[in-house]
């Protein structure tokens, strides 16, 4: 089952889509992916758009969501109703499905473009449909696309399906130069409707291939579908985000920095020495824009202050700001200014101004960005920077008046209850909206609520957090199927909370925060974590001095809490321990290693991408795979089900118009699956670091630190747009350079007869081998083995990732060639698989059988991919730094397939040959790498990613 959930009410979409206008460079079908009604073509959208949107087309209602992740592949999932399934009506045979309404699936769809177009060559992309689940709408497809015309304002395609589309497809486009917003649509749809779901009682049985024509119309973000097909008519409706648009909203209402004119006379150091509370007019200046936990020392002659910002979003602003205030009010004599920004008191980083006098001239527009430069120094800040000192006497006479009031339009929220003090502590309430998706006894379930949160400071670095919870609206509770989880039920029985009461006590909990040295974070954690777990916990956090990567590790003792929401609790216990490992790769994007001990006491690992956006939107994707086997629908005895999801965090900056630090974020994810769940962090301290990291660390690191007009454009102010270069031109280039190296006919002939003798020589011991493994394939050693070859391809392919990204430039090198090898001994492998369609051994079939009537061939058994992959990525390492042993490490894994009887002795000697060969082959045609050099090269401030080329 699916949930999306928001934190709260936000106002701001309508606004943007109306005030925005933007012209979608991609027209989706009715299944969400780009291309005409129901057949795709090549274009995968822009780099970075999103669209959501829904679309009828009997008897399928789709609610879909398609984002261009990538320059060069778009993702798309759907949500799929069927009417007219007679197991789900009111009357169905089966009493537990009665009243469950329309039939329901996920859909999971991919296309990647593998040829841009250019003035003679179409775009070329190929697309796969319905990857994950039950597999209703499963397919695959090869399309080329062309434009024509001096605006382009013709786009052709033709193209080729397995299964759906179901043979040769085509479409038409034509956009009118006179009238830019419509658009005309013509397309033969190959889909065969009379095998899908329940096609009769459904209908689709009655649809056939053939012409379908469309008129389209887009206006802003805004677009419409109307089609017509032979008997029916179509609809759909979406919206397109340019989630590279740095901005959707003008900062209208942004309050201006602290004008120096009202400031009082600047009194001399002994003067603040002898009286601490001299800091009480800079601490009301600072607190009135909206700094908090402010600290001011004076140390000598120079000034230290450390504070964080609860609105403004870039640190190199918020030290702005607070630099401009502290020259208004530092006393007489000072020299130097040391800002350090903190996170809930622990110190981040600290900015050193060295020269006072440098620093007033650059904030009045008197000297240049570079010469100011000069007497800055930025670096993470440590213990030492904190201030200690008698807090009570300098504050006092300092205004803290905590003003609780009702806000609108504040944080996003369209109304709120809050009040907020000087030292962070925090009262609001807000109205809270939930949306779940797909339970079988309704498509959509809401819970409409009043959420109230309170945050107290009670000494350095500790926090008191507590949350309730009224329901005001919702259906979640009217879920009528109990989960049926074999796993301890620690997410699965969500609607039996929503049953518990309507006033519920979600969290109330110490945070202790720490910063015991330099890039070392840690938080100690008791209370009541979320609304099912309560318990005792902490995390640590290591920044190394490299930028790109931080490691954490968090382990938590909990129990299950009660259903009622408040003292009552259930039998379930359990410690997990979470490590995490997160890399920042170019481009914005951030993978995420998660390995531990999970919520149900399964072990694995949790795998986490996302993408960083200029407008600050991140999308991003998690795969989680343990030992928990989760074996209930989708799942199954012999594919367990594994966690997985998606995810859209919006920072409200782009879409109102003051700065504020608040997001909105949606997930789609299971919510009724108990594998591989973690319990709600009670502040999570990589989350807390990221963003300060990365303002610090990107370019100069002092962002709009002036805010002055004529800095905006400058790339440390207004990062520019570094969209992902086309990987197809470098892998090309690549593969060019490997032609020279390509060996003779003759040693071609030799190569293969002799690869052809050992796949001879080695299938004798097919039967013999596969009669010994299936009386002892049931062992702890025979499943471990299974297991071990089943995963190490996939690990070697991601330590050739990783080379890529971390290793010196001769290992970056191996590790593109390695990649190379591994997707080419893929393709040749899976023409072998469809040629031969071997059986695999636990078919019972015999050594050379078929596979069985009705099943894929491209799943056949010979050759063995797993191995092709094992050896492909070893061979370049291997070869290039004379390590025949990693040759060994190929081979075990190899022999795992055949512990598991999924693979004949020849299979997996076939495998090895194929990815040994194309491994060879590359690494000999690129090993020296002169002609063509990648390389991603950290910077001071930045990562860059670079290609050098000689053609």
């Amino acid at each position: 089952m699916l949930t999306v959930l928001r934190n709260s009410i936000h106002y701001t979409w309508c606004g943007c889509i109306l005030l925005a206008a933007h012209a979608a460079t991609a027209a989706p079908t009715l299944q969400g992916q780009s291309g005409y009604v129901n057949m795709p073509n090549a274009d995968v959208g822009r780099d970075g758009d999103l669209s959501l949107g829904y679309s009828y087309d009997s008897p399928y209602g789709t609610i879909w969501a398609s984002s261009t992740l990538l320059p060069f592949m778009q993702v798309t999932g759907r949500y799929v109703s069927i009417s007219g399934t007679p197991q789900f009506a009111d009357d169905a045979v089966d009493p537990a499905f009665r009243n469950y309404g329309r039939y329901k699936d996920k859909v999971f769809d991919l296309k990647a473009r593998l040829v841009a177009e250019s003035v003679w060559m179409p775009a070329i992309a190929v697309g796969a449909t319905d990857l994950q689940g039950t597999g209703l709408f499963k397919g695959r497809y090869v399309v080329a696309t062309k434009t024509f015309g001096p605006a382009r304002q013709l786009e052709a395609s033709i193209g080729v399906g397995g299964r759906r589309p179901d043979g040769v497809f085509g479409g038409v486009r034509w956009q009118p130069v006179s009238a830019p917003n419509w658009a005309v649509v013509a397309e033969y749809d190959a889909n065969d409707y009379s095998v899908d779901l329940e096609a009769v009682s459904t209908g689709a049985a009655k649809r056939r291939k053939g012409a379908v024509v469309g008129l389209e119309y887009r206006w802003g973000w805004l677009g419409a579908q109307i089609a017509r097909h032979p008997n029916h008519f179509s609809a759909n409706v979406y919206a397109t985000i340019p989630l590279a648009q740095r901005e959707f909203i003008p900062k209208v209402l942004e309050p201006a920095y602290f004008k120096p004119k009202t400031a009082p006379v600047r009194l001399s150091a002994a003067a603040w020495r002898e009286d601490p509370r001299q800091a009480a007019p800079l601490i009301n200046a600072l607190s009135k824009q909206d700094f908090k936990n402010i600290r001011i020392t004076l140390d000598g002659a120079t000034l230290r202050i450390a504070l964080t910002n609860s609105r403004i979003s870039q640190m190199g602003r918020a030290v702005g700001r607070a630099a401009r205030t502290a020259l208004a009010f530092a006393p007489t004599g000072t020299h130097a200014l040391h800002i350090t920004y903190t996170k809930i008191e622990q110190p981040i980083a600290t900015y050193e101004f060295q020269d006072i006098g440098a620093l007033s001239d650059y904030l009045a527009g008197a000297s240049k960005r570079e010469t100011f430069l000069q007497t800055v120094q930025m670096r993470y800040a440590t213990p030492a920077d904190t201030i200690e000192g008698d807090r009570a006497a300098m504050v006092a006479g300092v205004d803290d008046s905590a003003g609780l009031g009702i806000y609108a339009n504040r944080d996003g929220n369209v109304i709120q209850v809050s009040s907020e003090d000087r030292e962070g502590s925090r009262f609001r309430i807000t109205p809270k909206l939930g949306f779940f998706f797909n339970d079988p006894s309704g498509a959509l379930r809401y819970e409409l609520s009043a959420a109230s949160a309170y945050n107290k400071r009670l000494g350095n670095g500790l926090y008191l957090n507590g949350a309730v919870q009224l329901n005001l609206v919702e259906n979640v509770s009217k879920v009528t199927q109990g989960s049926n989880s074999l796993l301890p039920h620690v997410r699965s029985d969500v609607a039996e909370y929503n049953r518990g009461g309507r006033f519920k006590l979600n969290r109330l909990m110490l945070n202790q925060y720490l910063n015991p040295a330099e890039r070392w974070y840690a938080r100690v954690s008791g209370g009541f974590y979320e609304e099912m777990y309560r318990g005792v916990g902490g995390q640590v956090l290591y920044l190394p001095k490299d930028e790109r990567w931080a490691a954490d590790l968090s382990v938590d003792a909990l129990e299950q809490r009660g259903y009622k929401g408040w003292l009552d609790k259930l039998d379930y216990r359990t410690v997990t321990a979470i490590g995490a490992l997160h890399y920042r790769l170019p481009y914005g994007m951030t993978v995420t290693a998660r390995a531990g001990r999970f919520l149900a006491r399964d072990t694995g690992v949790r795998m986490e991408f996302k993408r960083r956006f200029p407008s600050g939107v991140e999308v991003g994707a998690w795969y989680t795979k343990t030992n928990g086997n989760d074996i209930t629908s989708p799942g199954s005895p012999s594919n367990p089900y594994h966690d997985k999801g998606v995810f859209v965090s919006i920072p409200l900056k782009s879409m109102l118009p003051a700065d504020t630090q608040a997001t909105a974020g949606v997930a789609i994810g299971p919510w009724t699956r108990d594998v591989g769940q973690m319990v709600a962090s009670p502040g999570d301290l990589y989350g807390m670091i990221e963003q300060p990291r990365r303002d610090m660390t990107d370019y100069d690191g002092l962002g709009n630190f002036a805010e002055r007009p004529d800095e905006q454009k400058l790339p440390a102010v207004t990062l520019p747009d570094r969209p992902l270069p086309d990987a197809w031109p470098l892998f090309r280039l690549r593969l060019e350079q490997s032609k020279a190296a390509t060996p003779p006919l003759s040693s071609v002939a030799y190569g293969t007869a002799l690869a052809g003798g050992a796949v001879l020589a080695s299938a004798l011991l097919d039967k013999p081998v596969d009669k010994y493994v299936s009386k002892h394939g049931n062992t702890r050693l025979a499943r471990s083995w299974n297991n071990f070859g089943k995963n190490m391809p996939i690990a070697l392919m991601a330590t050739s990732g990783v080379a890529v990204a971390m290793g010196d430039e001769r290992m970056q090198n191996m590790g593109i060639i390695s990649l190379q090898a591994v997707a080419a001994s893929l393709g040749v492998s899976a023409v072998g698989k469809y040629v031969v369609g071997r059986a695999r051994p636990e078919e019972n079939r015999g050594a050379w059988a078929r596979v069985g009537e009705g099943e894929s061939r491209t799943n056949s058994s010979f050759p063995s991919g797993h191995s092709a992959v094992a050896f492909a990525a070893i061979t370049p390492f291997a070869q290039e730094y004379d390590a025949p042993w990693l040759y060994g490490v190929a081979a075990v894994s190899s022999m795992g397939r055949l512990a598991g009887r999924k693979h004949w002795v020849s299979d997996t000697v076939a495998g090895g040959i194929v990815g040994y060969a194309t491994g060879t082959l590359l690494w000999k045609g690129q090993r020296d790498n002169a002609k063509s050099q990648f390389a991603v090269l950290p910077g001071p401030k930045e990562i860059s990613v670079s290609y050098q080329g000689k053609f």
